[in-house]
């Protein structure tokens, strides 16, 4: 037991930021796409991720305290490297929500304002994160190629969130709104493709530990599946958004499910490329976890917790399934 509670806790923590990743992802490209709507199609556009947004931060709460509290030396280091990102992550959150209730609020002429600062504080966010994903999976270096990796990532993840953004109205919004939603799609689409190439190239350039691990036999084939699904979704992604009455006849929900399974292989990817480190060549998940008996009394919360959270979740998509309506306060 004492070998396999590191391991579940970091199970754990992989699938909070993944969903993390997905659910939030969505709604900071939305706040990335904002400037791009008309007046009632922003409305719409808020109205979209409203009734979700807070739910899907509760992931990265989770992710970060399992981190605290499973793993404390790990969580120290981290934190300590990543000071500046991690500042302006909570930065930029933090505009997006006094920026999402304050421009209802406001009048006319100062709604504009906040949607701008919501806009500023979700690319924010997002490149914030970005930075953060580069220094971490080249083991919080500070050589100049690492930088220029993480600059590489904090560009990358932006492209991500507004194909996540793009799909999720696709989903969710109607009429004018969809149409441009399939056209920002097409047009973040090779971006995003051409980002993630990029990544994938140099990831293995920036790390020779995860170059070994991926190039090496019978490794290489045994992770052909990750870019093989990669590559047909893409390829779906690119067939499907050219042609617009198969999107507009319910079937937009395909785009958002493809970008879902690159982010799950990219996950993948990367817990293989990196396990047992929890800290890339510093700390293994074994030398960084917190006492057995805390594990142990953690566990018992995080059963507690994690259903409570799924269940919720759950609950929220449900209630609020369907096309998003025309925002009100009423």
């Amino acid at each position: 037991m004492e070998h396999w509670l590191p391991f579940i806790f970091v199970c754990v923590m992989g699938i909070a930021l993944l969903a993390y990743v997905i659910l939030d992802g969505y709604d900071l490209g939305i706040g990335i796409l904002l400037p791009f709507g008309n007046d009632e199609e922003k409305d719409r556009m808020i109205a979209a991720i409203g009734p979700f947004w807070d739910a899907n931060e509760t992931w990265i709460v989770l992710g970060i305290g399992i981190l605290l509290i499973a793993f404390p030396k790990a969580y120290g280091l981290v934190l300590t490297s990543l000071y500046i990102p991690v500042t302006a992550m909570l930065m930029g959150l933090t505009l997006r929500g006094v920026a999402f209730d304050f421009r209802v609020k406001a009048g006319a002429e100062k709604k504009k304002r906040w949607d701008v600062l919501f806009f500023a504080g979700s690319l924010v966010a997002a490149m914030a994160q970005g930075w953060m994903l580069g220094d971490y999976i080249t083991g919080l270096g500070n050589a100049g190629v690492n930088q220029l990796f993480s600059i590489l990532i904090a560009m990358t993840m932006p492209a991500l969130y507004v194909m996540l953004g793009g799909a999720w109205l696709l989903i969710k919004a109607s009429g004018t709104l969809h149409d441009k939603a399939i056209r920002w799609c097409r047009l973040a689409l090779l971006p995003m493709g051409l980002a993630l190439l990029l990544v994938s190239i140099a990831t293995p350039i920036v790390s020779d530990e995860i170059a070994t691990r991926w190039f090496t036999l019978p490794n290489a084939i045994g992770l052909m599946p990750i870019p093989l699904a990669c590559a047909l979704c893409f390829a779906g992604m690119f067939y499907l958004l050219r042609q617009p009455h198969i999107v507009k006849s319910g079937y937009g929900w395909l785009v958002f499910g493809a970008l879902v399974v690159i982010c799950l292989m990219a996950a993948i990817g990367l817990a293989f490329s990196i396990f047992p480190w929890i800290v890339l060549g510093k700390l293994t998940i074994w030398e960084a976890a917190a006492a057995s008996d805390s594990l142990l009394f953690t566990l018992i919360g995080t059963l507690v917790t994690l259903p409570m959270i799924i269940g919720y979740t759950i609950f929220v998509y449900r209630i609020f399934s369907g096309k998003a309506e025309a925002l009100s306060y009423e």
